[in-house]
């Protein structure tokens, strides 16, 4: 497969950032066959400009971490900036002013956990990660998610910044809901990790669209919705309008497609065909952008409209890449 030059380079914390084809991150599928070590590792590849979150992922994988605690710390980066109001403390609230969050994660062995409408707790990836592991349940919803994450040291803290507050006020004088393409549906960081072991795990959170009616959950937290993980095969995640996904169940059918030997790049396109050919569909009105990677370390990335991108690290570079997309008219 013909690797393409980089459009852009640049340099902003010691990993180069570029703009460049989702094609260029594919290996040659012969030579990976002949030499499995011919696969570059550590990989992690996650939605939309995620620089920070990353990078911090690889930090982890370059010392020799583990895929799953990569996902974990990469996603809390977000969920800590106030800045991003999709995600964590900062989150935008629904309509009646709450923020609500959803997280889930899964790891190479199959092991999954989520956690759904859980108020008054930032790391809700980490609170995932605990229902994964300690409890004998894989979902945990609402006031009872809340309840083990203290239960498990979690501290509550209010998550409605002033800025975010200003804004749902705003939003008020006229409570209008319609999705904005890529700024009310940018409601998610999904990550995908491949460590030096040749593992697969993966990482969802957000707070959900704006302005939501009270007590909604999108795909990010759904296994096979917004993530999926089978560590034969690849992982798969997802951003956008979740409940588009969930009609498809567009991580778990990449993942799939994958598994009949599709390219990363080719299961995500059928997947965004899967919900853009289904009879009456007004595909304009909505986004969904899918992100994947297979155990050979290719990656891929597909959208419905343009400017969804996602961040890449590999082979110690951290690149921001704009993602090809099906609505060009």
């Amino acid at each position: 497969m013909k690797r393409r030059n980089f459009i852009k380079k640049a340099s902003a914390t010691g990993l180069g950032l570029a703009t460049v084809s989702s094609s260029i991150l594919n290996f040659d599928r012969k030579e990976f066959r002949k030499n499995k070590s011919a696969v570059i590792k550590p990989l992690v590849i996650a939605t939309w400009r995620t620089d920070l979150a990353v990078e911090t992922a690889a930090e982890v994988l370059e010392k020799g971490g583990s895929a799953l605690d990569a996902v974990e710390q990469g996603c809390r980066i977000e969920e800590a900036n106030e800045k991003n109001q999709t995600v964590g403390l900062g989150g935008l609230p629904d309509r009646d002013g709450n923020v609500t969050l959803d997280a889930c994660i899964m790891d190479a062995k199959g092991g999954y956990g989520s956690v759904l409408g859980i108020k008054n707790i930032k790391h809700v990836i980490s609170v995932a990660r605990k229902v994964m592991e300690e409890t004998p349940h894989v979902m945990l919803v609402g006031e009872g998610a809340e309840q083990f994450a203290v239960s498990k040291g979690f501290k509550r803290e209010n998550l409605l910044t002033e800025k975010s507050k200003k804004d749902w006020k705003k939003w008020k004088e006229k409570s209008e809901y319609k999705p904005i393409i890529n700024i009310e549906n940018h409601d998610t960081i999904g990550m995908l990790a491949l460590d030096k072991e040749g593992n697969i795990s993966g990482a969802c959170t957000t707070s959900g669209l704006a302005y939501k009616m009270a007590g909604r959950v999108g795909d990010s937290p759904i296994i096979g919705g917004g993530l999926f993980v089978d560590n034969e095969v690849g992982g798969a995640a997802a951003t956008g309008l979740g409940e588009e996904v969930l009609k498809t169940v567009g991580s778990f059918l990449i993942v799939e497609l994958m598994r009949q030997g599709k390219t990363p790049q080719e299961a995500c396109e059928e997947a965004i065909g899967r919900i853009v050919n289904k009879p009456g569909k007004n595909y304009k009105d909505f986004q969904v952008g899918y992100i994947a990677v297979n155990k050979m370390g290719e990656t891929g990335a597909y959208s419905i409209h343009e400017w969804f991108s996602y961040n890449v690290y590999k082979d110690k570079l951290n690149q921001n890449i704009k993602s090809d997309f099906f609505n060009k008219v």
